[in-house]
């Protein structure tokens, strides 16, 4: 495209209400080489402009760059002044807000600019001390009773995002219609340049009380288990030692080339465990010291997930799913009556349904809910554990109500303790749960698209001519609308469910099988993959 005078005049007056040198200077040069006809700046300078970035219940999440359409300290110090204007709004003028941060890049200045404008607009502001997991912030928020907490982290996107994420007086996420009320407050807010902005937080170091907390977790007094990690080049490496070793674990190995944070993340290409090769490092450190489990956190340390050891000596990563079967029947399994009359587990509309059959042998209730943490943890009284199958986790809503990496894999260490002691592994485990409630097996397919209007044509288009059958079974449809985007169609023995993703330019279709066990479990288990693989065909059809 070529350079608009429209285009040209705005990135001006972006530039003219940015704060920060830097960012000025970027958007300078790249409105520079647009004005010269350099291939492919015009369009640049337009994807900068074209934001700004959507506030939603997750937040704000894009990449590192000047222009609206990006993550900066403009972008962040905007948002912020709305931020205020709505606390202000709801009564809460002057109260306590918690400020943390990761270690990706941008973010101790953004983390700096939020902490400085809540201060000018008469909030009384503690700030974490330094670059620490999520579930710390979640933590303080509710510990020291503050209205909100901000935490400026990208999670598990890749290296060149940022983002913040907010989380209101419940100590959780917040949810609608708290986001449309802050989408409206930032639009009002004035230029960057224009918000006060100044110094005065005072620092809240909180590490020790949540590590004596998380050390109780702990369900038996066994003790003895090797465990490999890895923080993916994030924050959690030291906290999941301390953790750890407050717990009683002294065997943990961690991968040396990703325990120091990293913004940049040089030994993997997409910091998330969930992505292929995200933790080759780690399972090839399982395999060389002999572990009993391996444990991989993501960037800011939120999310767990686990690795286990094959029958036949090779490792794998578990999926979601089996990771919340686990460690939900271990809580079930453990919890105490007097403490927990009425317990409750929850997960959501697009895990596996696993979870409900485990809560149903153990008398206990069970709760499925929208995709995400702000839905979990509001899932009703007596919550003990909640996951989803992202490797979402909350095994301790006691006192951090967000999925928790640290303190599932303190969880996580005990169980495979206890497990070790009797001479038993997390895959016995699974097989006495597949056994007892039928083989459930999960996958997911995704369509990434270039224009997100396509993922609303689709959803048009199964709403309007839903399938009669999907991999030989009859199924019908369940819209899930107004409350979600949603659409689940379901059969003897088969789920699919199908949304727009939240976070990413996908259509997500998120499927199910369940196999009972007449014969021999792995028959069945090669029936149900069998199955899976039938609806798989048929739902990528769906979505082409």
């Amino acid at each position: 495209m070529t350079l608009t005078s429209t285009l040209r005049d705005a990135a001006f007056r972006w530039i003219a209400d940015d704060p920060d040198p830097a960012s000025r200077d970027e958007l300078q040069g790249v409105v520079a080489r647009a004005l010269g006809g350099e291939p492919g700046a015009a369009d640049e300078l337009a994807d900068r402009m074209a934001g700004p970035l959507e506030f939603g219940t997750a937040g704000l999440r894009g990449p590192v760059r000047a222009g609206p359409n990006g993550m900066n300290v403009a972008v962040v110090t905007r948002t912020t002044a709305g931020v205020a204007t709505w606390l202000t709004a709801h009564g809460h003028t002057g109260a306590l807000v918690v400020v943390g941060r990761d270690a990706r890049h941008g973010s101790a200045e953004f983390a700096a600019a939020a902490a400085e404008v809540l201060t000018a607009a008469g909030f009384t502001v503690q700030v974490m001390p330094g670059p620490l997991p999520t579930p710390l912030l979640a933590y303080a928020v509710k510990h020291l009773g503050g209205v909100a907490g901000i935490q400026i982290t990208a999670s598990h996107n890749p290296p060149a995002d940022n983002g913040y994420k907010l989380y209101d007086a419940t100590g959780g996420q917040i949810v609608p219609p708290s986001d449309g009320e802050i989408e409206r407050a930032i639009q009002a807010a004035p230029a960057a340049v224009s918000v006060p902005r100044e110094p005065g937080a005072t620092v809240a170091d909180l590490r020790d009380a949540y590590l004596t907390e998380v050390a109780a977790l702990p369900r038996g007094p066994e003790r003895v288990v090797r465990v490999a990690a890895t923080a993916l080049h994030g924050v959690g490496a030291d906290t999941l030692r301390a953790a750890f070793e407050r717990a009683g674990f002294t065997d943990l190995h961690l991968v040396d080339a990703q325990a120091t944070p990293d913004p940049d993340f040089p030994t993997v290409s997409f910091p998330n465990p969930e992505e292929p090769g995200a933790t080759d490092l780690l399972l090839a450190l399982a395999s060389a010291v002999d572990a009993d489990l391996a444990v991989a956190l993501d960037p800011d340390a939120d999310r767990c997930a686990l690795g286990v050891r094959e029958r036949d000596g090779s490792w794998r990563m578990l999926r979601g799913d089996e990771t919340g079967a686990l460690l939900g029947s271990h809580i079930l399994a453990t919890l105490s009556t007097v403490d927990q009359p009425d317990p409750l587990v929850a997960t959501t509309i697009v895990s596996s349904s696993l979870l409900g059959e485990i809560a149903k042998a153990a008398g206990a209730r069970y709760a499925e809910t929208l995709t995400g943490f702000k839905w979990l943890v509001r899932a009703g009284d007596g919550l003990v554990f909640a996951y989803e199958e992202a490797l979402g986790l909350c095994v301790n809503p006691g006192f951090v109500r967000d999925k928790d990496g640290i303190a599932a894999a303190v969880l996580a260490a005990s169980l495979a303790a206890t497990l070790k002691a009797a001479g038993r592994t997390p895959l016995d485990v699974l097989d006495e749960l597949a056994e007892r409630h039928g083989v459930h097996v999960t996958d997911q397919v995704s369509l990434r698209v270039t224009d997100l209007s396509v993922r609303g044509r689709l959803m048009g288009k199964l709403r309007e001519a839903p399938p009669a059958e999907v991999g030989g079974v009859a199924v019908t449809l369940e819209d899930l609308l107004p409350d979600a985007d949603v659409l689940r169609l379901t059969g003897e023995g088969v789920r699919i469910v199908v949304r727009p993703s939240g976070t990413e330019p996908k259509l997500k279709a998120y499927l199910q099988v369940v196999e009972p066990v007449a014969g021999s479990l792995p028959e069945s288990r090669a029936a149900a993959g069998k199955r899976l693989t039938s609806l798989r065909t048929d739902v990528e059809a769906l979505l082409s």
